[in-house]
């Protein structure tokens, strides 16, 4: 049997950072496409702690199934923002060679297995991956991160469904973000709380603040270890917020501004700042090496993105399944 294996524990200083470079990451992609020439991408931008505090709870040979929103998870996994916006660019130098664009990344080496854009695709993949975890008798879990749109699919029924069935290792991670493109939440369900489903399939279900990065990690981390240990899938909701539109670009007119403003005073990023500098843990000079160094990496990899070629046409057919 191969040898357990656990994440190291988390740094909140750590964390802290690969939210900042998320963010740093997002809006610049946002600030680009503004100025013309560039893909319209779908941003997590108020998701940073959801995507952080789950993927530091993972081992290196867990294996990562995502949605159209991923740049958060990938960029958390270890994922070089160069060849991710090479990917989103189009150019030969990313991680799909400029073939699968913002929406689609795989990072085989990361264990990142798909970035899916069918809202609710990448549930029917969760359960293939993990069966062959267990039939290869692995200690690995497969992570599946969806919205509360993905949740209203009958996709979302049948996964959990048959996870929990076949005792599947499986850690849903629903990322509760109040809106399912231009839909709010609150129009296509009468439940609060997404995690309560789980209890119709025999499994735990949990709810937490999605905006809190040590409170994620905290219960991703209980919820790994579980999985490990019984191999049953778990049901983790992280209530959390959009801030930005569903794509870009996106005037959010149909957004309440009131909502949005109270969500935008509850910033994961800005009160985890102000967490640890109450604490004494986080200097103003240690936030403004961390600033520049978010700023001087997105500006790497800009650069690196910028000064890649693009696939050269016999590449058309390569990489592709018939």
């Amino acid at each position: 049997m191969p040898q357990p294996q656990s994440a190291a524990p988390a740094s909140p200083i750590t964390m802290l950072e690969q939210m900042m470079m998320i963010r740093a990451f997002e809006e610049n992609n946002c600030a680009l496409q503004a100025a013309g020439n560039f893909p319209g991408t779908c941003t997590s931008v108020g998701q940073e702690a959801a995507a952080v505090g789950a993927v530091a709870a993972l081992g290196p040979k867990d294996l990562i199934i995502t949605n159209h929103r991923s740049a958060g998870h990938l960029i958390a996994r270890g994922a070089d923002p160069g060849r991710m916006l090479a990917e989103i660019m189009g150019r030969s130098t990313g991680y799909c060679k400029g073939k699968s664009g913002s929406l689609h990344i795989s990072v085989k080496e990361l264990g990142v297995i798909l970035t899916s854009t069918i809202v609710g695709g990448e549930l029917s993949l969760a359960t293939g991956a993990a069966l062959s975890l267990t039939l290869q008798e692995s200690d690995a879990i497969v992570a599946c991160f969806f919205g509360d749109g993905a949740a209203c699919e009958g996709i979302f029924h049948e996964s959990l469904n048959l996870a929990a069935v076949w005792n599947l290792p499986v850690l849903y991670i629903c990322e509760n973000n109040e809106w399912q493109a231009y839909v709010h939440r609150r129009e296509t369900m009468l439940i609060d709380r997404i995690s309560t489903r789980a209890a119709g399939y025999g499994i735990e279900g949990v709810s937490v603040d999605g905006n809190d990065v040590e409170v994620v990690y905290k219960a991703a981390a209980e919820a790994v270890q579980k999985i490990r240990k019984t191999k049953m899938p778990i049901l983790l909701e992280l209530l959390t917020y959009r801030q930005r539109g569903h794509y870009e670009p996106d005037d959010q007119k149909y957004v309440d501004p009131k909502e949005l403003a109270a969500w935008v005073a509850r910033d994961p990023i800005a009160n985890l700042k102000q967490k640890l500098q109450a604490a004494g843990k986080l200097s103003a000079a240690d936030l403004t090496a961390m600033q520049q160094r978010t700023q001087a990496a997105v500006a790497k990899a800009v650069e690196f993105a910028s000064g890649s070629p693009f696939p050269d046409a016999a590449e058309v057919t390569t990489d592709v399944y018939a």
